[in-house]
Parts: C-alpha cells; sequence; structure tokens
C-alpha cells in the first residue's frame, strides 16, 4: 500500500507542527528522545534483524553490526546536543573600543531548519535507512523527519518507522515528530512541499540527480544533501607494489567484496604498476574463492549492475583479468585496462559498478600519478599505499581536491561513526561539501541566526550570558570550557 496525497499532506503537515512546538526544548529533553529511539531499536533488534535476513540476503552477522552502529549512533548525537557545539553559540559583547569602530552586542546561533525529508538506501538498511545518519542528524538538529520508505526492505523499514514512532511517543515527543511514507509519487509530493526545508539522500547517481534538479526547480529551492555515486580509487605507488604486492592484492580483494560489492566506498580502482598479469589474477582468484557469495540486495540492483559491468567490460582497452559469472550470486570480476588508456578515454572511470566487480588500471614504472589522478571526478574516498617516507605531497594534494577522505595504506569500506569522521566529497559523489556521517552530520539541518542590540530578556537561551543550557560557546572570541556531561543535570 502507498501512501496518498491527502495522507502525504497530512503528514507533513503534522511533521511541521511537531517542529513548531519543539524547536526551542533544551538539549536534555531532545537527547532522551535520541536515546529512547536507540533504546527500542536495541530491545527489538532480533525482530528487525530477523526481518532484514528475509528481505535483504544480508547475513545475520552483517545485520547486528549495521544495527549497533545505528544505536551507537543515535547515543553519540544525544551526548553532543548536550555539548551545544552544534549551535555554534557565539557572543559578542558591546564594545566601544573595537578596533574598527564601537561594535554592538551581537549573539548568534544555529536554529533548525524544518521539516525534512529523507530517503532510504537499500545497500544499509539500519545505518542509512529509516534511523540512519539522515535522520538521526536532523532529529538530532531539532528538525521533524518524513522518510520515504525504500522498497527494497519495505517491512523492515515500515516496523522500524511504527518503532521510533512508539519510542518518540514514550519519551514525550510530540505526534508527528517522525513518519513514514511509501510510494513514488509521495516522494515526488515530499520533494515538492512548501513546508519542507531539506532533503537528504542515498542512492543511484541517476535518481539522486532527477531529485536534485527538482528541488532546484521549486519556487523556493531548498537544500538537497545527496551521496549520488563514488569509485573509490587506490594508488599504489612503485615502491608498495614491490615490497608488499601481496598484502596489498589481498586487502584490496577483501575491500572491494565486501557485502558483495555493495558498499557506497567500495574500491573501484586500483591504479598499479602491474607487470605479471598472470601472478596477480592468481592471487586475486585465490583470494576472491575465499569470500561468501550472496545474491544482491535487489532484482533492480542486479540490473544494474549488470549494465554498469558490461559497459566497462565492452570498453575499448579493457580486458578481463578475473572473470565472474551470472549466477544468482555472481562471483565477482575484476577487469584490466592501462594508465595510457585512461588518459585517452577517461570516462571508463565514470561508470560506477555497484556491485562485485572492479577495475585495475595498470601503469608502467615512471608514469606520473599525479596526471592519473587529475582525470578522476569527485569521489567519497581516495587511498594511497605507500611506504612510510615516500613523498607524495603533490600527489595527496589532487586526491584531496578530488575526495572527502584520504586513507593511508587503509581500506575505505570501514566509515566509523564519531567527531572527525568525515563521509561526502565533490560531485558526483555527494551534491554538498557536507559529512552525512559523524556528529558533523547535525550542522546540515540548521542555519545560523544572529540577534543584535538585544535585551536580555529577549535573547534565546543558548545565547543568554548565564548560559542556562550550560553549553560550550564562544564569548568575545575566546571559548568556554565545554560542560561535562555528569554537570549538565
Amino acid at each position: 500500500m502507498t501512501t496518498s496525497p491527502v495522507q502525504v499532506e497530512a503528514l507533513i503537515l503534522a511533521a511541521h507542527n511537531a517542529y513548531e512546538s519543539t524547536r526551542d526544548v533544551s538539549p536534555h529533553v531532545r537527547r532522551t528522545w535520541l536515546t529512547g529511539v536507540a533504546d527500542a531499536l536495541d530491545a527489538n533488534s532480533d525482530e528487525l534483524v530477523g526481518l532484514g535476513q528475509r528481505e535483504t540476503h544480508l547475513a545475520e552477522a552483517r545485520l547486528r553490526n549495521e544495527l549497533k552502529r545505528t544505536v551507537f549512533q543515535l547515543r553519540l548525537l544525544g551526548s553532543e546536543v548536550v555539548r551545544g557545539e552544534h549551535l555554534d553559540a557565539t557572543i559578542d559583547h558591546a564594545d566601544p573600543s573595537w578596533g574598527m569602530g564601537p561594535r554592538p552586542d551581537i549573539r548568534r546561533f544555529s536554529v533548525p531548519l524544518g521539516v525534512v525529508g529523507v530517503f532510504g538506501a537499500s545497500n544499509f538498511p539500519f545505518a542509512f535507512s529509516v534511523m540512519g545518519g539522515d535522520s538521526a542528524s536532523a532529529l538530532a538538529a531539532g528538525c521533524a523527519v518524513v522518510h520515504k520508505i525504500h522498497e527494497g526492505h519495505r517491512e523492515l523499514a515500515l516496523r522500524t518507522g511504527e518503532l521510533v514512532r512508539e519510542a518518540l511517543e514514550r519519551a514525550g515527543a510530540p505526534a508527528g515528530l517522525f513518519s513514514t511514507i511509501v510510494g513514488r509519487q509521495a516522494a515526488e509530493l515530499l520533494v515538492d512541499h512548501p513546508l519542507v526545508k531539506a532533503i537528504g539522500f542515498t542512492g543511484s547517481t541517476a535518481g539522486g540527480r532527477a531529485l536534485f534538479d527538482r528541488v532546484s526547480q521549486r519556487a523556493a529551492p531548498i537544500p538537497f544533501y545527496g551521496e549520488l555515486g563514488s569509485i573509490n580509487p587506490v594508488f599504489v605507488t612503485e615502491r608498495a607494489w614491490s615490497a608488499r604486492r601481496g598484502e596489498i592484492l589481498e586487502g584490496y580483494a577483501a575491500s572491494f567484496t565486501l557485502g558483495m560489492g555493495q558498499f557506497c566506498t567500495k574500491p573501484g580502482l586500483l591504479f598499479a604498476p602491474v607487470d605479471h598479469d598472470d601472478e596477480v589474477a592468481g592471487i586475486l582468484q585465490r583470494e576472491i574463492a575465499s569470500k561468501p557469495l550472496t545474491p544482491l540486495l535487489s532484482p533492480r540492483l542486479r540490473e544494474g549492475f549488470d549494465e554498469a559491468l558490461k559497459q566497462v567490460r565492452t570498453a575499448r582497452g579493457v580486458d578481463v583479468l578475473v572473470a565472474g559469472d551470472e549466477s544468482e550470486s555472481p562471483r565477482p570480476t575484476v577487469l584490466l585496462t592501462s594508465a595510457e588508456q585512461v588518459l585517452r578515454s577517461p570516462e571508463i572511470l565514470e561508470q560506477e559498478m555497484f556491485g562485485p566487480a572492479t577495475l585495475v588500471v595498470q601503469y608502467k614504472p615512471g608514469t606520473d600519478l599525479i596526471e592519473l589522478a587529475r582525470v578522476l571526478e569527485g569521489q567519497l574516498t581516495a587511498t594511497v599505499q605507500a611506504e612510510p617516507d615516500e613523498d607524495l605531497t603533490e600527489l595527496l594534494k589532487v586526491l584531496r581536491e578530488r575526495s572527502g577522505r584520504l586513507l593511508w595504506n587503509a581500506w575505505p569500506t570501514g566509515v566509523t561513526v564519531s567527531y572527525a569522521q568525515h563521509h561526502g566529497g565533490p560531485y558526483p559523489a555527494t551534491t554538498a561539501s557536507t559529512t552525512s556521517v559523524g556528529t558533523a552530520a547535525i550542522a546540515r539541518f540548521m542555519r545560523p541566526v544572529a540577534y543584535d542590540s538585544f535585551p536580555p530578556s529577549q535573547l534565546p537561551e543558548p545565547l543568554q550570558d548565564h548560559n542556562p543550557w550550560r553549553i560550550r560557546r564562544r564569548v568575545d572570541g575566546t571559548w568556554e570550557s565545554p560542560v561535562t556531561d555528569g554537570e549538565t543535570e
């Protein structure tokens, strides 16, 4: 059953009313809502994991770990909300001797945007779905959320949404603060609705670009935080290849096959000074043979993978290094091309093969890796496999311009939730310069407001001199010491 236009209208209006009634609640109250949701998901983990197994072909261990991550993220964001750093509260007291002339009393903090529409991803039914990073960070920011259910795990998503609503109600949040919708028409109405103030999306480049264009055509455009696609290149230096070729190939095989290659951070490109194709093929075949095989997440995703693999495999100058197959649970494919071919036809690097396939780019000794890096589009990650004393400053500068996370002698498929994490990158990796993972994700759904020359009685709590919320603030250019969690009650 899909959500009707009348129902969509009612849900968005309820979300707006819930936002208006809660946008100024204290950080402690907001934290109880987030932790209440975390507790509910944790308490119902067996049921949710069981639903996920039936709908997604994902293993129990993978689903449990993903749910654990989701619960951890909610609690971490709750702690962050209490600290108040996401509010960026800044106070400049009046200063008659200010260097450019008398300064008025001016104070600024960030406020929530309003109703946020969130589109869940197919490949992470917990971490990037109903209560994934977009929904969790929007709620932490003080927004209301209307989540569009992904059909790839519909039953799981609906049940998760039900648990979230019940948890919020028990914690004292108003009805409508979180809701779900189903169907394409409902999704279009969500994107177009004037009360919706931002959209979060994780999915395909084509789908995300279509929504981005639709958002841009609104009478009043709104932020669109879309994660669209990434090839996640890996550059191996000649010295690293000579010193630990087998280790690098083992790590690469493990990373690009993880989850049947259905991770947005899957390394889809390996630039390496391959000199013996047979040796490389042998190592990769051995490593791939040890990896578990499962069907891809959905028939639609499988169709997209098959088409993308065909396009790259049949491109000029591309050969098959390790042949996969077309079975229900396909064996991984490794393709091979040359650096010269990539420089002649850089479009080879623009096709994401979302699934168990990857492309090795063979370069000759003495090749300028910087030249190869410059032909890349925007990426979520870029990895360098090198020796500790190598100076790759210029290569890293180029990769920094094209990716949101740089890795040194590591693999990109691990994305922890933390304070410093950044999950985003230049287009087409994402449509904005923000992150969808970690505590910094909250800032996407807020905007700054300054209060100039206001009397103390009219100031909002975060900007009052006695700091009733006891949050961390910058006062007259100096950061106040943060209040510890044990002192905030």
